[in-house]
């Protein structure tokens, strides 16, 4: 009898995105464009769709942390990817919950101020993902905002330097390079043990479809240390990815404001039918 195959898993732990660029809609998607078999536990409902988010409300700190150990339960995962968190009671959840099953290849996206600089959950849940969560994630991908919060800096090796001393291990620091002039997009990786700063670089891509880039970013980092790569191997590949869907989604139309990228690269164009 020949050998029963499986899938390389990731786990998703966010908030649902209704229009289905983000969050949990666009791990899922992400994940799956990787050949990983996607899971998820939803912190929060969102309403958004490309204009903005209107409304939120979370889910039971117990129900969250429920589908944490129903998916551990039966399917391991090789990853997990850590977005929105909402409150203070679901980090908790979630720190106790990934504790408890001893889960390993955590990609933290500190999903706490948007790049328009709101603030996303309160300062009581911001400090208990510095204490809990960032010392036992892998790595943590924070945007300019985010890092500015976490370190009280916009130095980026000061940065780094004070997420050290939080605990953090590998650390990517999405958008160092600020400059709305630069024709590149620029982010700086650094790897527990070296004292070296990775710049890593993508052509800038024109378009107003950029809604679930954090999201498809850290995804798609964890869907890669699923598969076995390397941290480094990961990010770079992560980049290539986001990069791609960047490109291949700049000139598609859906919705009226800041769409989706193209998580699958080549989307169908059909001529309407007739009506029957």
């Amino acid at each position: 009898m020949s050998k029963m195959k499986t899938y390389r898993t990731a786990l998703s732990i966010a908030g649902s995105d209704c229009s289905g660029g983000a969050g949990i809609q666009a791990d899922i998607k992400t994940m799956s464009a990787f050949g990983v078999y996607a899971m998820t536990a939803i912190t929060a409902i969102t309403v958004q769709n490309t204009l903005g988010v209107t409304d939120v409300q979370g889910i039971r700190p117990d129900i969250v942390a429920g589908q944490i150990d129903a998916v551990y339960r039966d399917i391991r995962p090789d990853a997990v990817k850590i977005g929105m968190l909402f409150s203070p009671d679901i980090v908790a959840a979630v720190a106790d919950a990934l504790e408890r099953n001893k889960a390993r290849n955590i990609v933290l996206d500190p999903v706490m101020i948007a790049t328009s600089g709101d603030t996303l959950i309160d300062d009581e849940a911001i400090e208990l993902i510095k204490r809990r969560l960032l010392p036992m994630s892998r790595i943590i991908t924070p945007n300019v905002n985010e890092a500015r919060a976490l370190s009280g800096t916009d130095d980026t090796a000061l940065q780094i330097k004070a997420l050290r001393a939080l605990g953090a291990h590998d650390i990517l620091l999405k958008g160092g390079d600020k400059s709305s002039d630069s024709g590149t997009s620029t982010d700086y990786l650094s790897l527990e043990g070296s004292d070296n700063i990775m710049r890593l670089s993508n052509e800038r891509v024109n378009t107003a479809n950029t809604h679930g880039t954090g999201c498809t970013l850290s995804s798609a980092i964890a869907s890669c240390l699923a598969l076995g790569m390397s941290m480094r191997d990961s990010v770079i590949a992560a980049k290539e990815y986001i990069s791609a869907a960047l490109r291949n989604g700049a000139d598609v139309t859906i919705g009226h404001g800041h769409g989706p990228v193209n998580h699958l690269f080549e989307p169908r164009r059909l001529e309407p039918t007739n009506p029957i």
